[in-house]
C-alpha cells in the first residue's frame, strides 16, 4: 500500500507530524509526505517518509501564490498513492487538498473537517477540543487505520556520528604511587589495620569514667617542681687511657654591680653606656623640646602642679 501525508505548513507543524507519519509508515509500503516549501526541510528530517514533493498551495502559507492550473495538474501527476491523510490546524479546511487528491486518483481520504465534506472525504473525523497538534495527528491516524506504533514522542533522523578512536592512555615518566603507604619505622611492611582509628576491642565506656564524669572536676594542688637530676656518667673502661686531668676551675671575677641610672628628666638624654667614638651629649642640651614657656606664677597665683616654675 502506497500513502500519502500533507501537511501544508510551516517547519514547525510539519515537525509536530511525525508521529503520525511513523504510524503511516508502519502499515504502509511507501510514504509521500506533501509539503511546502518552509516545511520541506522538517519534511526530510521525519522517520518513515521515503518520499517529499514540495508545493505551495494556493490556500495556504503566509504569502500564498496565485491559483495555477499548470501547477495543480503537475502535482496531480506526481501523487501516486492509495490512501490519504490530510493533517491541517483547527482553522484550516482540507477540502481544497482533499479535491486535488481526488483529481489524483486517491480512493481513501481521511481529515478533521468541521464542514460538510461531500464525497471529498471518506473519514470524516471530529478534532477533540484543545488537543496538541501531535496528539490530534495522532487521533486521525488511528481512526484511519494506522495505530501508533510506539511512545509518540518527537524524533527526526541524525546521520551516525563516526566511531571515536579509543584513546591511548597518557604515559608518564614519574612512578606510580604505592597502593598503600607502609608503616612507620618499618620499611615495606603491611599497613596496620587500625592506623587511623582504635581496634574494635577497645574500651569507650568504663564504671570509673562514668563516675568522673558525674563528679565535678577538681584541679590538682599545685606542685613544686623538682629540678631533675643529673645523669651519671658511665665509668671509665680500665682497658682504655686514663682521662686527662681535670684543671682546677678558674675563678670568675667578681663583677661590680651597674650604676645607677640618674632620674630621668625632660630636658636628661636617656642612660646608655657610651661607646667607643660616640658623641656625647652636653649637659646643657635638652633633648626635649617644648612648644610654649611653662607658665610662671604671678601674684595671687598658685603654681600648677606637675609643671616647673
Amino acid at each position: 500500500m502506497k500513502a500519502v501525508v500533507t501537511r501544508l505548513d510551516s517547519f514547525g507543524d510539519v515537525l509536530l507530524a511525525g508521529p503520525a507519519v511513523r504510524a503511516v509508515a508502519a502499515r504502509a509500503d511507501h510514504v509521500t509526505m506533501v509539503c511546502g516549501s518552509r516545511g520541506a526541510p522538517a519534511a526530510r528530517l521525519l522517520p518513515g517518509v521515503d518520499e517529499v514533493l514540495v508545493w505551495e498551495a494556493p490556500w495556504g502559507g503566509f504569502e500564498p501564490p496565485d491559483v495555477s492550473r499548470a501547477d495543480i495538474d503537475a502535482l496531480v501527476e506526481r501523487v501516486d498513492a492509495d490512501t490519504a491523510l490530510i493533517l491541517t490546524s483547527f482553522h484550516q479546511s482540507p477540502l481544497p487538498t482533499a479535491l486535488v487528491l481526488r483529481l489524483a486518483g486517491v480512493r481513501y481520504i481521511a481529515a478533521d473537517s468541521e464542514d460538510y465534506p461531500g464525497s471529498l472525504l471518506d473519514l470524516r473525523h471530529h478534532r477533540a477540543p484543545h488537543a496538541h497538534e501531535a496528539e490530534a495527528a495522532l487521533d486521525l491516524a488511528e481512526a484511519a487505520g494506522f495505530p501508533a506504533p510506539d511512545d509518540g514522542r518527537l524524533r527526526v533522523r541524525t546521520r551516525r556520528a563516526p566511531t571515536p578512536s579509543p584513546v591511548p592512555a597518557p604515559t608518564s615518566s614519574c612512578t606510580p604511587a604505592p597502593a598503600s603507604r607502609p608503616a612507620p619505622g618499618v620499611p615495606g611492611a603491611p599497613p596496620r589495620p587500625y592506623a587511623n582509628s582504635p581496634p574494635p576491642d577497645t574500651a569507650y565506656w568504663s564504671p570509673a569514667a562514668s563516675a568522673s564524669a558525674a563528679s565535678p572536676r577538681t584541679s590538682p594542688a599545685p606542685t613544686a617542681p623538682t629540678s631533675a637530676a643529673a645523669p651519671t656518667p658511665p665509668p671509665w673502661p680500665a682497658s682504655s687511657r686514663a682521662p686527662p686531668p681535670s684543671s682546677p676551675a678558674t675563678p670568675r671575677p667578681p663583677t661590680s654591680p651597674p650604676p645607677s641610672a640618674p632620674p630621668s628628666s625632660p630636658c636628661s638624654p636617656p642612660s646608655y653606656p657610651p661607646s667607643a667614638g660616640a658623641r656625647t651629649a652636653s649637659p646643657t642640651s635638652c633633648w626635649a623640646t617644648r612648644t610654649r614657656p611653662a607658665p610662671t606664677a604671678g601674684p595671687g597665683t598658685a603654681p600648677s602642679p606637675g609643671i616647673p616654675a
